[in-house]
């Protein structure tokens, strides 16, 4: 999820997300080693994490059967991929690091997934992206790392994530950016663009993938993740949707209305 004027009450401190994704860490270390990559054969996961994300979802499905899980809704359908019918689960996992990362490992652990794909939304730097293109994220790196005692630098490595891509071949389905992505559990400040994108070759920014990305790592689970920028961040101009939810809101249903119609063409990849 990008924009973070979503009505939101009650936000955990820095330290409580750190603690989770520890958490989730031990967890998987100490799991059986059953997730590699590709053979998994459970049904494909689409992981989706801001509420007007998932907001765009029931509106393309509106005859879904929802059901409850601790973090979210999910549905069960069929989508029609190269003529024949595939089993996937929508789920609702939630928006920031820490719904992130505890949905990812529920839905592994509990649907054993052939894929996890995330379809979601993200903030652009303008002038190194264009309003809704589509990431398609070979590498996360979550950024928002202070480490008073030691090395910053060193933390965020430990959190950084490059994604195992080769399966999709050369040929993408449609045009995308094939990038990394920065994620932090905040938007994206405008007079940090320059650093971001000097020091790690960033041009868009969320706050969900790199959590994904980690967990998903961590279980040895394969994952796609495409992000569409809803919006764009300047250094000198700021964000075009910071105090505009509209624009936020209008932004994420013309990214995510196109990341649905073209899962079919990315999930025929996973066959």
């Amino acid at each position: 999820m990008y924009l973070a004027t979503l009505g939101r009450i009650g936000r955990m401190p820095a330290f409580a997300s750190a603690l989770l994704v520890c958490w989730m860490t031990a967890r998987a270390a100490l799991m059986p080693a059953a997730a590699i990559p590709g053979t998994a054969t459970g049904p494909i996961v689409i992981l989706v994490s801001a509420n007007t994300e998932w907001a765009v979802v029931k509106a393309a499905y509106p005859g879904a059967t929802y059901r409850q899980t601790p973090w979210g809704e999910h549905f069960d359908t069929d989508v029609a991929v190269g003529g024949q019918p595939t089993n996937v689960v929508f789920f609702h996992g939630g928006w920031g690091k820490v719904a992130a990362a505890g949905s990812t490992q529920y839905a592994i652990d509990r649907w054993k997934p052939s894929l996890v794909v995330n379809l979601g939304t993200c903030g652009g730097f303008d002038g190194e992206i264009g309003r809704f293109d589509i990431v398609l994220v070979d590498r996360t790196i979550i950024y928002d790392i202070r480490e008073a005692m030691g090395d910053s630098a060193g933390a965020i490595a430990d959190y950084s994530t490059t994604i195992d891509l080769a399966w999709l071949g050369a040929n993408h389905p449609v045009a995308v950016r094939k990038t990394l992505l920065v994620s932090a559990d905040r938007d994206l400040v405008p007079g940090e663009i320059p650093e971001l994108r000097n020091r790690y070759h960033a041009v868009a920014g969320d706050w969900e993938s790199g959590a994904i990305a980690y967990t998903c790592a961590r279980n040895r689970q394969r994952v796609l993740i495409l992000r569409g920028v809803s919006d764009l961040v300047s250094a000198s101009a700021g964000g075009e949707a910071y105090g505009k939810i509209q624009v936020f809101e209008e932004g994420t249903r013309t990214v995510m209305t196109r990341l649905l119609a073209q899962l079919p063409a990315w999930l025929a990849l996973a066959k």
